[in-house]
């Protein structure tokens, strides 16, 4: 289940992957803490995700339930939240539902209501983020643009699901969508403008419309690939696994 660094090497990761985002979000003329770190930690060890809570992880994301519920009992809850990120069957929902304190993966009104559902028979109001499928790729979960709207006016009846914001993949970027350095060889380029602000322009746009029980605080997308590019572009939450803990 190890990726393939060490201890030592996932330290020195965890230390460049927060100067890299501080970079970013001075860049962008954002607040340095602006930018929160969830670690991805498919097929990664307890021991190992531990190690990284100890080293200032504070969100580790799951992306399986069986593997989550292999881990929860040894994972160091009082350090670091846990949230799910992976595609989230509704069968699977009543597993999980009192062992995240987030799901970033809701995409269908009926998986909102089986949350609902589930939330409500623990006696809890589950935070959730709609997830968007910004590139309208077939071989990715999330809603379309166009369709996004609606399902929050939809979800926004719910009274134990909460709708935090929105999470996103990018597809890869293009060489024609990079950042236009203007010459300066010192400017750092940040990779795939397009679709990074193609999703915080429909996260802006849904938080103007004020509508009820909807809360775009959170903006979760950015991977190991293009977690500088996502602080720089608006993300509030990037996931980084292997840039972290190795190939798996």
């Amino acid at each position: 289940m190890e990726g393939k660094f060490d201890l030592q090497t996932v330290s020195e990761n965890i230390e460049l992957i927060k100067e890299n985002i501080k970079r970013a979000c001075v860049d962008a003329g954002r607040p340095e803490n602006s930018v929160k770190i969830l670690a991805a930690t498919k097929t990664v060890s307890v021991e190992t995700i531990n190690f990284a809570i100890s080293k200032g992880i504070r969100i580790i994301g799951e992306n399986r339930v069986q593997e989550l519920l292999e881990k929860y009992d040894k994972i160091d809850k009082k350090n670091a939240e846990i949230h799910f990120i992976g595609r989230l069957q509704t069968n699977k929902v009543k597993y999980i539902i009192d062992k995240v304190s987030m799901i970033h993966s809701v995409d269908s009104y009926k998986l909102a209501c089986e949350i609902d559902k589930q939330a409500k028979k623990k006696g809890i109001v589950m935070d959730v983020l709609v997830e968007v499928n910004i590139g309208d790729e077939e071989s990715k979960g999330g809603v379309k643009c166009d369709e996004l709207e609606p399902l929050l006016v939809q979800i926004s009846g719910l009274e134990n699901v909460r709708v935090k914001g929105l999470m996103a993949i990018p597809p890869k970027c293009e060489e024609d969508e990079n950042e236009d350095a203007g010459g300066d060889s010192s400017k750092k380029i940040y990779k795939n403008k397009k679709y990074l602000n193609k999703i915080f322009n429909l996260f802006i746009d849904i938080s103007g419309k004020k509508l009820d029980n909807i809360y775009m605080y959170e903006l979760s997308v950015g991977m190991s690939d293009d977690y500088e590019a996502a602080a720089f572009y608006g993300a509030t939450i990037v996931r980084p696994g292997r840039a972290i803990f190795g190939s798996r």
